[in-house]
C-alpha cells in the first residue's frame, strides 16, 4: 500500500492507505477520530465537514492520497486551534500514536473551540448527527467573516443537512460563537 503523510490536529502521521480510501474512511477507521461522520457520501449533507488548511471540506468525497502534506483539523482536534500553549495533560492520543485530540473531563471542556461552547449553550443538538458538521462550517465561517449577518450565516449552513429542526438554536448558537470569539480577540 502506498504510504501517505499529512498532519491531522496538528500532528504528523503516517499511514499505508490504498489509494481508493477517502479522508473520512482514513480520519474514521484509521485514525479512530469519529467527530466526522457519514451521512450521504456524496459531499452533500455536512455532517463529514472537516478542515483542510483551515477551510472546511466534505471528507467523505476528498481522497486521503489527493491531501498529502496538508493540515487537517477535525471536531476533536479543533480547540487546538485557539489553545497552542495548552499543557500537555490537557490532550490524549488516540489510538496510542495517533493524533492528538483533546482529552475527555473538565480540563478537555475547559479548552473547547468557542464554537463548540456555544452549540453547547444555545442547545443546538438533537440527535447530533449533524452537529460535526454545522460546527466545523461555523468555524471556518467565523475565521473568515467574525461578524456576519444572519443571511450569510443561513447562506454558510445551507449545505448542512439537520433533520431534527434545531435550526433556530443553531442560529442562535453561530451568533453567540461570533460574540465568544470576538471577546478572546485583542482590541
Amino acid at each position: 500500500m502506498p504510504e501517505l503523510t499529512l498532519t491531522v490536529n496538528r500532528r504528523a502521521v503516517t499511514l499505508d492507505v490504498p489509494r481508493d480510501t477517502s479522508l473520512l474512511h482514513l480520519l474514521r477507521n484509521d485514525l479512530s477520530l469519529n467527530g466526522p461522520k457519514y451521512g450521504c457520501g456524496q459531499g452533500s449533507c455536512g455532517a463529514c465537514t472537516v478542515h483542510v488548511d483551515g477551510v472546511a471540506a466534505r471528507a467523505c468525497v476528498i481522497p486521503a492520497h489527493g491531501i498529502a502534506g496538508r493540515h487537517i483539523t477535525t471536531l476533536e482536534g479543533l480547540g487546538m486551534n485557539m489553545a497552542p500553549t495548552l499543557p500537555c495533560s490537557a490532550w490524549s492520543a488516540a489510538p496510542p500514536g495517533g493524533p492528538f485530540r483533546l482529552g475527555s473531563g473538565p480540563a478537555a471542556k475547559e479548552h473547547w473551540h468557542p464554537v463548540q461552547a456555544a452549540f453547547e449553550e444555545a442547545q443546538a443538538a438533537q440527535c447530533g448527527y449533524c452537529l460535526n458538521g454545522m460546527v466545523m462550517q461555523t468555524a471556518a465561517l467565523l475565521a473568515r467573516d467574525p461578524k456576519p449577518s444572519e443571511a450569510r450565516i443561513r447562506a454558510e449552513l445551507a449545505g448542512n443537512l439537520c433533520r431534527c429542526g434545531t435550526h433556530v438554536e443553531i442560529l442562535a448558537a453561530v451568533t453567540r460563537a461570533a460574540e465568544l470569539l470576538s471577546s478572546t480577540k485583542p482590541a
